[in-house]
């Protein structure tokens, strides 16, 4: 048997040079880059390796270990779950501040590979610099931490052991059903052990990812319920785009007139002008979507996890007899809410059910009813990014449509957390399948930059847009650096209101009245002043290397943007925005959220509250 001797650290970089994924007959390299910060627990491994071999796996220096996986995570969707990267970190602090981005990837069902440095496996030096002492357990490292952030974890001990971990790692990659992050945790001692690998441990090795069809049964179920539907609904979720089903889904709603709304992973699998897209669902959707879910007797479900946004806590569906078909690769999901199940990939599954309802489309009139109730919405949207007057501060709103009158299908917009979310998905018109990026899974404040570099990186040339509040821009603004560093002409929007718009409006309605949710001078008796702090968030991405456009107003903010565009490195445009308190702003939610208020309280905001909570909740049903 021919064998080859390395470390354990380059027989892993050199495997993974080696694997590749194939769906629909295009073949893609699964693990395309690195990204590293190194410490004493990989760089005398991993970085050794690395640096060895500079062509098997390319490396990106990150400056925060959490941004490394979130970039890496939006490269991964940008790529249809089709190509990946992998993150290598230190010991201690590098290892645990993976875990945030961990739990996004993994909530979000996208691959990333994670490659933390762990304590020695001999235990010659026990303990090591940030090693966390567990009197109860000796193989304990706080790489443990990542466990039930992922979908699959392992530690290398001993160096035969990566065969089968390394195999392992790569199914579930590749795994439409299970990827999510993947955790080799690696002993430093073990990381530089030298060992005689097999030959056939690097053959190049080809992942096919699998376009599982329906059950004949199930489809033939689900179609009689569909034709049975009066007023059908269908809900396209993310496994819309990962699937690449957005043409199959655009045939079927041609076919049937059935219209379609989006959540927040599924907006842009119809562009936003075809005539049965309706927008956006559950309590950041349109009043169109919402309406119709209202009312529907049948919901098709395509590709998603029905989270408590999408059903809006459980109180959307209001038909007494509503019934679901839930079209999905993984069959926990296909379940929910009492569905009748059509476990099968979405292009497959609308492909078959296209053939399965032919000849069949809905009632004219209620076509026509809901092609109204989007016109009216269209409308509503005009309103909102209207600013007729050049030399104001723009609102929130006018910010988004202003970049609406920039952009083409092109452009990719990156969003994740605050009050943007809302208002994107209310109000976006999305041209094309992969516009809309927008984490909501985990709506981890801090996304937006490492993902619009992520991005930048899987779609060269296409304009990347990372739309960012002041509070999430101040969570993580560190790979501004190496997006100048590797040249990745990104744009970021930088919002300033000073404060947290989101938590503050929630809070309020909540009885919480804001506390806790402002960015302005605090008074001896603990509450704030109306002066916000002397904080200039423009000049600090000056100094991180951007070029910054400042917009005070409408007028500038147009060119701003127009000019951001056009930009061959990373570009920030700064604005400070408006209440709309005088101007008009985004609709307000078209339906419930569920937050518990305190059930007792001495304050008439959060009694006020409580009885408004009450009232709404009593809607909640369980769907049997």
């Amino acid at each position: 048997m021919t064998t080859l001797r390395l470390t354990v650290a380059q027989a892993l970089v050199r495997f993974l040079a080696r694997q590749y994924t194939e769906r629909d007959g295009h073949r893609h390299r699964l693990v395309n880059a690195c990204w590293g910060i190194f410490g004493h627990g990989n760089v005398a491994g991993i970085g050794q390796a690395l640096r060895e071999d500079p062509q098997a796996l390319p490396f990106l220096q990150g400056r925060n270990e959490q941004a490394m996986v979130h970039a890496a995570t939006a490269y991964a969707r940008q790529s249809d779950r089709l190509r990946a990267q992998a993150v290598t970190t230190s010991i201690g602090p590098g290892a645990t501040n993976l875990v945030t981005g961990a739990a996004l990837a993994t909530v979000n069902h996208l691959p990333v590979l994670l490659l933390p440095g762990d304590t020695f496996a001999t235990r010659r030096a026990d303990p090591v610099l940030q090693q966390l002492e567990v009197p109860y357990a000796g193989d304990l490292s706080v790489n443990d931490a990542l466990r039930p952030v992922s979908r699959y974890f392992d530690r290398i001990t001993r160096p035969e052991a990566l065969i089968p971990a390394a195999l392992q790692a790569m199914r579930v990659l590749t795994d439409p059903v299970d990827t999510g992050a993947v955790t080799l945790a690696l002993p430093q001692d073990v990381q530089a052990e030298a060992y005689e690998w097999p030959a056939e441990f690097f053959t190049y090795r080809i992942w096919r990812v699998p376009r599982p069809g329906p059950d004949p049964d199930a489809l033939s179920a689900a179609a009689r319920v569909l034709r049975a539907a009066r007023r059908p609904l269908i809900i396209a979720g993310g496994g819309v785009h990962h699937s690449e089903a957005e043409g199959a889904l655009r045939t079927f709603a041609d076919a049937t007139g059935i219209p379609v709304a989006a959540t927040q992973a599924g907006k842009g699998a119809l562009p936003h002008d075809h005539p049965a897209d309706v927008g956006g669902i559950g309590h950041t959707g349109t009043a169109t979507a919402d309406g119709l879910a209202r009312d529907a007797d049948v919901v098709l479900g395509i590709g998603t996890r029905y989270t408590d946004f999408t059903t809006a806590s459980a109180t959307l569906f209001a038909d007494p007899a509503v019934r679901f078909v839930n079209l999905n690769i993984a069959s926990f999901d296909a379940h929910k809410l009492a569905a009748l199940p059509l476990v099968a990939d979405a292009r497959e599954g609308l492909v078959a059910l296209t053939r399965a309802l032919h000849g069949h489309r809905v009632e004219a009139a209620y076509e026509a009813g809901y092609a109204t109730a989007k016109a009216d919405w269209e409308r509503r949207v005009d309103a909102a990014y209207a600013a007729p007057d050049p030399d104001a501060r723009p609102t929130q709103t006018q910010v988004l449509g202003a970049l609406d009158a920039v952009v083409d299908d092109t452009d990719i917009l990156v969003n994740a957390a605050g009050s943007l979310p809302g208002d994107l998905h209310r109000l976006w018109r999305a041209r094309s399948r992969r516009q809309y990026h927008l984490e909501y899974g985990y709506s981890c404040m801090g996304y937006e930059i490492p993902a619009a570099l992520g991005v930048a990186l899987a779609a060269p040339g296409r304009p990347v847009w990372a739309l960012v509040g002041d509070g999430t821009y101040l969570m993580n603004p560190t790979e501004i650096v190496t997006a100048v560093q590797e040249g990745a002409a990104f744009t970021l929007v930088l919002l300033q209101n000073h404060g947290f718009a989101s938590i503050g409006g929630l809070s309020e309605q909540t009885g919480g009245e804001r506390f806790g949710t402002d960015y302005r001078f605090r008074a001896a008796d603990g509450t704030y002043t109306g002066d916000p702090l002397p904080v200039d968030l423009a000049a600090n991405a000056a100094s991180l290397g951007m070029r910054v456009l400042r917009a005070p107003t409408v007028g500038a903010l147009r060119d701003a943007l127009t000019e951001a565009r056009g930009a061959n490195r990373p570009t920030c445009v700064y604005v400070e925005t408006e209440t709309a308190d005088t101007v008009p702003g985004a609709p307000g939610a078209q339906s419930w959220w569920d937050v518990p208020v305190a059930e007792t309280a001495t304050r008439p905001s959060a009694v006020a509250a409580r009885l408004a909570y009450d009232q709404h909740a009593a809607d909640r049903r369980r769907h049997l």
